[in-house]
This record gives structure tokens, sequence and C-alpha cells, in this order.
């Protein structure tokens, strides 16, 4: 039991030093993670207990299982997430997104006429169907002239971007932070803690590369995803059509690289390995 417990703080200790950095890069002090780190144990503590069919977890259940304290557990927990929207419900990245997979298949359509009519495609009936009808086509568009991923002209607008990455805008950008890492970590835990079938999370990895050896790799990668990524589009499209009312299951992919010039283990050996789930067939 102590190796497990050693083993599982070493791993969150990996997973926590990247989150610890944004924090201090944003100027958040220890007081405020420590608070939250509070609420988030609480809340899954409630959560785990209510999928053991508890339907309020006491206070002592909550104590047990987190370590805290009676009056800790006691305290309001905060709404964790209200301040970031959630990249889920973008109106403007299903927008993009939409008239990025419209590209593919048509190059034709990357320049679109704002409105239109005698039953030619615009920008407003794009805006209306991502939208829901729930978004003004106008507010949708000034949204993607402000990430300055399309430009307007004359009535006409036009794509720029190759991907929903709103640079220009922070809380966004911390929105799918938020929202990518904590899938992908999800997912590995859920291939860890083995609750049900095996999820792809898989990677490769290599140390002792030069600079212009990653910078290569990260090429391919973007060439691959860019395939990808309208296959994946096209799937999802389909099954959010044909899904009966009511229907609320979610889906995420995502692919990443990252590179630096120093290795995270100075006494690391030079080799290329891969780390996968479900594991490779022998």
């Amino acid at each position: 039991m102590e190796k497990k417990l050693a083993w599982t703080v070493a791993a969150c200790a990996r997973v926590m030093r990247p989150v610890v950095r944004l924090a201090l890069a944003m100027g958040v002090k220890y007081p405020q993670l420590e608070e939250l780190l509070r609420d988030l144990m609480l809340d899954e503590a409630s959560r785990t207990w209510k999928s053991r069919g508890t339907r309020k977890p006491n206070v002592s259940q909550l104590s047990v299982t987190t370590g805290l304290n009676r009056k800790a557990v006691t305290a309001r927990i905060r709404d964790l997430d209200s301040a970031l929207p959630h990249s889920e419900t973008s109106a403007t990245a299903r927008a993009f997104t939409t008239w990025l997979q419209m590209t593919s298949q048509n190059a034709e359509r990357r320049r679109l006429p704002i409105v239109a009519g005698g039953g030619a495609f615009s920008f407003e009936e794009l805006a209306r169907s991502a939208g829901r009808g729930n978004v003004h086509h106008r507010s949708i568009l000034d949204d993607l002239v402000r990430l300055n991923m399309v430009r307007e002209h004359e009535g006409h607008v036009e794509l720029i971007a190759d991907g929903f990455v709103p640079t220009e805008d922070l809380q966004a950008m911390l929105a799918f932070l938020g929202d990518n890492v904590r899938d992908h970590l999800l997912a590995a835990i859920h291939n860890t803690l083995g609750t049900g079938p095996r999820m792809l999370e898989r990677a490769v990895f290599a140390s002792g590369v030069t600079r212009e050896c990653s910078e290569n790799v990260e090429t391919i990668a973007r060439a691959r995803w860019q395939t990808l990524h309208h296959e994946l589009t096209h799937e999802m499209s389909r099954g959010v059509l044909q899904a009966p009312g009511g229907t609320s299951g979610r889906v995420r992919v995502g692919i990443y690289t990252y590179y630096e010039d120093d290795p995270v283990d100075p006494d690391a050996s030079t080799d290329v390995a891969s780390g996968s789930f479900p594991p490779k067939a022998t």
C-alpha cells in the first residue's frame, strides 16, 4: 500500500507541475490553489459516494475519504467552473469547425457572402446552423474577426486560419486548455483504474534529438492531423444529426506535440520509445 501511494503521489506531481507553472505565470498564489484542491477533493469524493449508491454523503463519509477535518468539509463548495465557458458550447468554435470542414470538400467556400438571397449559401446560414438558432450570425462573425480567424471585406468574409486556436482571447484559451487537458487526463486515468474498456491514449517519445528533428516531427504530426481532423469532424457531425432527442453523450479527440531543448530528466538516456493504452499486441 505504501508503494502504491508513493507511485500515485509521484504521478500527481508530474501532472500538477505544469498546472503550478501556469498558476505562477498567471499570478495565482498558494492559498488559492489550496482552496481549489480542497474543493475539488470534496466534489470528487461526493461524486464517488454517489456512484456507489449514496444519495447524499454525510460529513463523516467525506471527511474519511478526503482526510479533511469536519470544519473544512462543511464549508461551502464553490462553483469550480463558473469563471470559464465550456468549449463544447462555443457557437463560434462550431461555426469555424463546420466552415473548415466545408473548405476541405470545396475550396471555393473559403470565401462566403455574409448574407445572400436566391438560395445561395452564406455565412449567415452557416452561423445559424452552428448557433442552433440561438446566436445571431453577426455576433459569431464579430467574434471570429476579433480572434483574427476571418477577414471581412465588402459584404464577404474569408477564412484565414486553419485551426480554432483563439490566441487573441485569454479566457477562451484557458477554457480550451482546461477542457482538452481534462479529457486527456480522464482517458489516461480511466485506463489506469481499469473501470471499463480501455480508451485510446498513446504517445511516442524520444530523447537525445536536435531541435530540427523535433520541429520535423511536429510538422509531420500537424500534416497528419489535418486529414484526421476532417474525418473526425465529418463523423461527429453525422452523429449529432442522427442522434435521437435527449442524447447527452460527448466525445473529444486530441493530439499534441511537446518538445524542449533540455530533457525533463537530465539523467535520462537517449532513446526512442512509446507508451500506449491499450497495450500493443505481442
